[in-house]
């Protein structure tokens, strides 16, 4: 009779409901209270188990940035201990210009200001911008010419730019309001087709901060000036900064990767290219700063310019194609208005349209960096049409391992492939215009 008693007791408490539960634990907790022995211990999993639920990790962060600063001071210290101060303005100068060191070769006025690399970057922009201008007017020229012949039915040319941005705001999931654009301050009427077929406009349109051509773009009502005196002082101490760096530090490095990379020397090569690594990258995230916030804000200050929507969250991207639409917002909208939608709209296949933006911008990528060295080689272009298999590998990787090791494989691909593109192209500009001569000048270095 106990055992039965017993049995039918331990029934009954199986079945009590998940509230009654609850209870039944809290009251022995608050019994195990008081007692005498102060009880200090209950059911707790530790921190770093997954089911903890803990996940404020903000001391590791300040951690690894602590440790990352304290081993670039070194690398730094490194640097000056091995090569001194190599930071000459003089040499700047020389850079820029592109002047051989013999003295026969004198430059332009205009590669003095820019250098080869900046004047065909120049002319790759005019080439956007002009081509968005023209496809642009032939859009309102046919629109105006359907209108006029009454053509219902006629096949739609173009697509406006608030299609655009929905369109951009459903790729990235940003919120609807991105596809409202301001009047400007002046409450002036909308300019039409064709009357902003004037120079005056053609000239805003050229220096404007934006590769895509409107007829009435959205206007600030004035100049802050405040704003406008920081990023003349971004501007000016970013280019010292980038130039600074690129003469300390980069240039040591490149040069001394070139003996192991030409020598095939894998454990060298490797460490000279993860030794690159970090003044490469530091650079290019301070150009970056310096040009798409900087700048850009500048020009946008200077013109009235109001969509200062330069660049989104880039540095969150779970995948390489959410990096690439989201880091270089200009070149981005150009690219969908002008080149992918074009090419959804002659019936192909979103593949097709997205193969030809990275085949576009691979080619512009290799002009902007063979044609200045002189050299025809198509490492850039590589890389660039290289970035469609490892969007396909980043987006495996997060849907797999989640948004965490996806960001990782971005950011390593930012931080290894950039560096690894500049060895392989100084090593085959020194072979190509030197020879091996020079090579056995670096190999005593």
């Amino acid at each position: 009779m106990t055992g039965t008693g017993d049995h039918e007791g331990l029934r009954l408490r199986r079945t009590k409901s998940v509230t009654r539960a609850e209870e039944i634990a809290k009251a022995e907790q608050m019994a195990r209270k008081s007692q005498p022995d102060h009880p200090c211990h209950r059911p707790r999993d530790s921190l770093f188990s997954w089911s903890s639920g803990f996940d404020n990790f903000t001391g590791f962060v300040n951690w690894g940035f602590l440790l990352l600063g304290i081993g670039g001071v070194r690398l730094l210290l490194e640097n000056f201990i091995k090569y001194g101060i190599r930071v000459d303005p003089r040499q700047w100068f020389l850079f820029l210009s592109g002047k051989n060191y013999d003295g026969n070769e004198y430059p332009s006025i205009l590669l003095i200001c820019f250098g080869a690399m900046y004047v065909c970057m120049l002319y790759a922009l005019l080439f956007l911008k002009l081509w968005s201008y023209v496809q642009v007017n032939m859009w309102c020229r046919l629109s105006v010419k359907s209108k006029n012949t009454s053509h219902g039915g006629m096949r739609r040319q173009s697509f406006s730019y608030t299609d655009l941005l929905a369109s951009e705001a459903k790729q990235n999931g940003s919120d609807s309001d991105e596809t409202r654009h301001e009047i400007d301050g002046g409450g002036k009427a909308l300019v039409q087709y064709p009357d902003n077929l004037n120079l005056s406009d053609l000239f805003y349109f050229m220096l404007a901060p934006t590769l895509c051509y409107e007829l009435n773009f959205p206007r600030t009502q004035r100049i802050r000036k405040r704003f406008l005196i920081k990023r003349i002082l971004e501007v000016v101490v970013g280019c010292q900064v980038v130039m600074s760096l690129f003469q300390q530090w980069m240039i040591p490095s490149v040069k001394n990767s070139l003996i192991p990379f030409s020598n095939m020397d894998v454990a060298k090569a490797s460490e000279r290219l993860l030794k690159l690594a970090i003044p490469n990258h530091l650079m290019w995230l301070c150009f970056f700063y310096l040009i798409f916030h900087s700048f850009f804000n500048l020009m946008g200050e200077l013109l009235h310019f109001a969509d200062r929507k330069f660049y989104c969250d880039w540095w969150n991207a779970n995948n390489i194609d959410t990096f690439w639409r989201t880091w270089n917002l200009p070149v981005h909208r150009w690219a969908i208005r002008h080149l992918y939608l074009p090419v959804l709209e002659m019936g192909y296949s979103k593949s097709v349209a997205s193969i030809t933006v990275f085949f576009i911008s691979a080619f512009f990528h290799e002009y902007l960096v063979s044609v200045p060295l002189k050299t025809f080689k198509i490492w850039a272009f590589i890389g660039m049409m290289g970035q469609i298999p490892l969007s396909i590998l980043s987006k495996y990787v997060q849907k797999h391992w989640g948004d965490r090791w996806g960001n990782i494989v971005v950011w390593a691909s930012l931080i290894i492939g950039q560096p690894l593109c500049i060895m392989m192209y100084y090593h085959d500009f020194v072979v190509t215009h030197f020879g091996d001569a020079l090579l056995e000048d670096y190999s005593v270095v």
